[in-house]
């Protein structure tokens, strides 16, 4: 794409990092110093958005990968946001709940010079659910001494959070797929697809694809997977996987067998949904995936090693940061109704993630041939001629 030498020395580097040290009173009256991080990678195009993480495993590289990862995602979709990532390094099942509080207003009030609805706006992530989003939202508005729930998004509806926000990864990445099955002639009731990680998107993708008739012959959660040589109800599915915790316990489809995760990766079937966690992909399995397509809903599940022996053997790749964009979609949805304070239908935010993500897909695809390239090297293409059209002159 020939990008410009000083873009590029922009984009290698976050705008900012903020690392802090956050004092916590446990239970037992003792004080424990927990480590987090806060990293603005880049908001040439809007408020830093990205979400927040408690993991042991946060570190600062991590992050900061994380937060280059969102500027590129926002942009690829056009929608007016820059790219962050927060984390604080815990085990939140460690943790009581009244003690994962404390840590959240700790850390709130820590960044809290940093963040707002203008400015840099967080979200959940791993390990962190609707009802954290909630006490960052409380927090941040008594520090600022105003309503300011537009801080974060993901929080339950009560607190203003958006309808249509735990499936929107899903949704946004069927109506990619849309556009690719018109270009590539795909008739659903002969596509068998695959969908490996069952929990929240995984499950909502398969019960979305199975209503418009693809056949849902696989699935997989962390203790396994299920294959059929003729299909599953998703929804029987996934309360099954509630009831008994894993889908292996699921033989709900005739010839059903039970498979390793790994095996069910190398099942041969149209479309392999990656909707589980990162690394799935990579050189010591790509040659023996037998999908001829591959729609990534999780973040980074094929390995650069991987992507090039799947291209050379024709494989397309719709990558993650174009295909899981809704989620990022519909948050900006919900940022705007808190602004407003006028909330939307599910219907009318499917509708109005709709062109966004169709707009998405014809860019990067245009890209693709124009460069004779990836779908994921189209994306980042795309990605970054919008970002440096909004560089400050």
């Amino acid at each position: 794409m020939k990008l410009n030498k000083e873009m590029e020395k922009i984009l290698e580097c976050p705008q900012r990092k903020v690392e802090v040290n956050l004092p916590v009173r446990m239970d037992d009256g003792t004080m424990k110093i927990f480590k987090g991080f806060r990293m603005q990678h880049n908001n040439y195009c809007g408020p830093y958005k990205g979400g927040i993480r408690y993991h042991e495993q946060v570190d600062e590289q991590e992050v900061l990968a994380l937060s280059a990862w969102m500027t590129i995602k926002c942009s690829v979709v056009g929608i007016p946001l820059g790219g962050g990532k927060g984390g604080v390094v815990v085990n939140p099942k460690d943790l009581s709940e009244g003690e994962l509080e404390r840590l959240t207003r700790a850390y709130i009030r820590a960044i809290a010079p940093i963040i707002g609805p203008e400015t840099d706006v967080p979200a959940p992530d791993v390990n962190t659910n609707a009802k954290i989003m909630s006490w960052i939202a409380d927090e941040y508005s008594k520090i600022v001494g105003k309503d300011a729930k537009g801080v974060v998004t993901g929080k339950p509806l009560e607190f203003g959070g958006s309808k249509g926000r735990d499936s929107a990864t899903a949704q946004g990445g069927v109506y990619i797929l849309h556009e690719f099955a018109k270009e590539k002639n795909l008739v659903p009731a002969q596509t068998k697809v695959i969908v490996q990680g069952y929990g929240n998107a995984g499950s909502y993708v398969a019960k979305i694809l199975h209503k418009e008739g693809y056949k849902i012959v696989g699935a997989s959660d962390s203790q396994g997977g299920v294959i059929s040589s003729d299909r599953f109800d998703p929804e029987s599915l996934y309360q099954c996987k509630i009831e008994k915790g894993t889908v292996i316990h699921c033989g709900l489809a005739p010839n059903c067998k039970v498979i390793t995760n790994e095996q069910l990766l190398e099942e041969e079937c149209d479309i392999l949904i990656l909707a589980a966690l990162e690394n799935q992909l990579h050189k010591d399995n790509a040659e023996k995936i037998k999908a001829k397509y591959v729609l990534e809903l999780a973040n980074g599940p094929t390995t650069p090693e991987a992507d090039e022996v799947l291209s050379r053997r024709g494989i397309v790749v719709i990558p993650d940061i174009l295909a899981n964009s809704g989620g990022v979609t519909v948050s900006w949805f919900e940022m705007l109704q808190n602004a407003d304070n006028k909330y939307l239908e599910v219907d009318e935010v499917q509708a109005k993630l709709l062109p966004i993500m169709v707009d998405g897909w014809k860019n990067v695809s245009a890209n693709a041939k124009k460069y004779n390239c990836t779908l994921r090297e189209a994306a980042f293409i795309t990605a970054i001629e919008r970002i440096e059209t909004k560089r400050p002159k």
